[in-house]
């Protein structure tokens, strides 16, 4: 179905080629993950499925690449538009339409399919990701979670036999990947549709995949069964990291597989108790009362009460559409608030001018790219500590730290997803502000980046910063947050320590803990420190 037979790609100005004699066949019906480092070029090889790369991105393409019998170099992509369908990593930037169901019928209206078939096909996609109450809804109200599952939608009523889908869960709560995922698996074993997945949480896909793409950074790209590639690779799901730890053998990708392995080893852990921080007691250093934000008739966070405390990492969590952006921007002082009062240190940051609120809550949104504006990574680092009267170099350490070799003369637009998120968070971190709000920052990032980021954020505690970050990444939570606050239809449900909230549901409980329970191990750096 796609075949690559010593395909290079190279972009103008690069000091090496991102692909480099990469030979593949994939056949019809296959799911395969795709997997590497951020910005190893797993974008440029998807990319190169349906001619995007290089008819669209630019660049010289060797080789060649054929998807269904045709040559992506003679047919460009409007012309596999019916073969191949493709999700990106920011699924408002490819939306032409102003309405849900607008969106799922404009793919169909360009094939031209006939009406009735688009009605049936419409109504079948609704119900498939469960977004048929989102029909009438303007497309840029709906939440980031919310847009993935429609983008997912406007491909899949052309009904391709190739999907390409990059990062498609990045902004799903763990229920909705879920049920993406099982969508997209009853497409690849009822229709026999090929799925090719980049995912850099791999933790939600690799127990599905037949196949493992695995780029490691030389412009290579290794390809065999998951579990065997696994073995080798410098990043993996936090189950495959507890297997190459405890010597399992084939390694497993699924919690029922690894539960079925790991009684020995929690027949060793048994009695033993993690090594944790205890409770932060610190003082306060944004308390929020009554907290409302409304938008027309939609009431999106309804009366929420919370406290900050210097050095503390707090996890705002639930489903998408609970109001957890909503929160965040009306904490920040820039968002609506309907009522309710905040505040930072002695002030609101509503009552702030733009420059002073900045130095006392930082915001990093759900679209990072929204908040570069200069022509030069460098720039963009200087720019930072000028603003944040940092020493000179801050924002370009600490950037070091989350993705390392980055080029200062690179454009931010040419980076990667995970590139320009962990760019963004460098110059906001930079500031160093008391409060700092994050939502969705791990989205783009692959393991090592988090486990760098976590080191951050630890840091940024223990200089008596506190943290308030909205994520859905259940594995970076169990190593990042000291405590979770879950809300649901825009109030706060649970409120406690890490290890108390995301244990007691199985929907925000991490590998680790499912695997090893009723033992209360949340990561596998937890565990490692307690193995001879």
């Amino acid at each position: 179905m796609i075949e690559f037979s010593h395909v290079g790609v190279r972009y103008e100005g690069a000091a090496r080629p991102v692909l480099t004699d990469v030979n593949l066949d994939i056949e019809e019906g296959e799911l395969c993950l795709v997997a590497g480092r951020t910005g190893v070029g797993k974008s440029t090889l998807l990319g190169a499925m349906n001619g995007l790369v290089p008819h669209f991105t630019g660049g010289r393409l060797t080789g060649r690449v054929r998807v269904a019998g045709f040559d992506t170099a003679e047919h460009p992509p409007r012309e596999l538009a019916e073969v191949v369908g493709v999700v990106g990593q920011d699924p408002l930037a490819g939306f032409v339409t102003d309405t849900v169901e607008e969106e799922l019928a404009y793919a169909m209206e360009q094939l031209a399919v006939a009406p009735d078939v688009m009605r049936k096909r419409v109504e079948e996609t609704l119900d498939l990701l469960g977004i048929a109450e989102l029909r009438d809804r303007p497309l840029r109200t709906l939440s980031g979670g919310q847009q993935q599952r429609v983008a997912i939608g406007s491909v899949l009523t052309a009904h391709p036999s190739v999907l390409v889908l990059d990062e498609p869960t990045s902004a799903l709560d763990p229920t909705a990947a879920e049920e993406v995922l099982a969508a997209i698996t009853r497409l690849v074993h009822d229709l026999g549709t090929t799925v090719v997945v980049a995912e850099h949480r791999m933790e939600r896909v690799a127990q599905y995949a037949d196949r493992l793409l695995y780029l490691p950074g030389d412009g290579t790209v290794v390809s065999g069964p998951p579990a065997e590639v696994f073995a080798h690779t410098d990043v993996a799901p936090p189950i495959v990291e507890l297997g190459r730890l405890a010597g399992w053998t084939p390694l497993p990708l699924s919690v029922r597989d690894a539960r079925r392995k790991a009684r020995p080893l929690r027949e060793q852990l048994a009695g033993r108790v993690p090594d944790r921080p205890s409770e932060r007691d610190g003082e306060p250093v944004l308390t929020a009362r009554e907290v409302r934000v409304r938008y027309g008739g939609v009431h999106a966070v309804r009366g929420v009460d919370l406290r900050l405390r210097r050095g503390e990492v707090v996890a705002l969590m639930g489903r998408n559409g609970s109001g957890k952006s909503s929160l965040l921007w009306a904490l920040q002082g820039s968002g609506i608030r309907s009522g309710g009062t905040v505040d930072v240190l002695g002030s609101d940051p509503k009552a702030l001018r733009a420059r002073a609120a900045r130095t006392r809550v930082g915001l990093v949104p759900q679209s990072p790219a929204d908040l570069l504006y200069l022509d030069s990574v460098a720039a963009e680092c200087r720019q930072a500590d000028l603003e944040s009267d940092a020493a000179d170099g801050t924002a370009r350490k600490l950037l070091d730290r989350l993705v390392p070799g980055i080029d200062d003369a690179a454009n931010p637009r040419d980076l990667s997803e995970g590139q320009r998120l962990a760019l963004v968070l460098a110059v906001q971190l930079a500031a160093a502000p008391p409060v700092l709000l994050l939502d969705e920052p791990t989205r783009g990032l692959d393991y090592p980046a988090k486990r760098q980021f976590t080191a951050v954020l630890a840091s940024l505690a223990a200089a008596g910063h506190a943290v308030l970050l909205a994520t859905h990444d259940v594995e970076f939570v169990a190593a990042a947050a000291d405590r979770v606050v879950v809300l649901a239809e825009g109030e706060v449900v649970a409120d406690g320590p890490t290890a108390d909230v995301v244990v007691s549901s199985p929907a925000f409980a991490p590998q680790v803990a499912k695997v090893l329970a009723p033992e209360p191990w949340l990561t596998v750096d937890e565990v490692a420190k307690e193995l001879p």
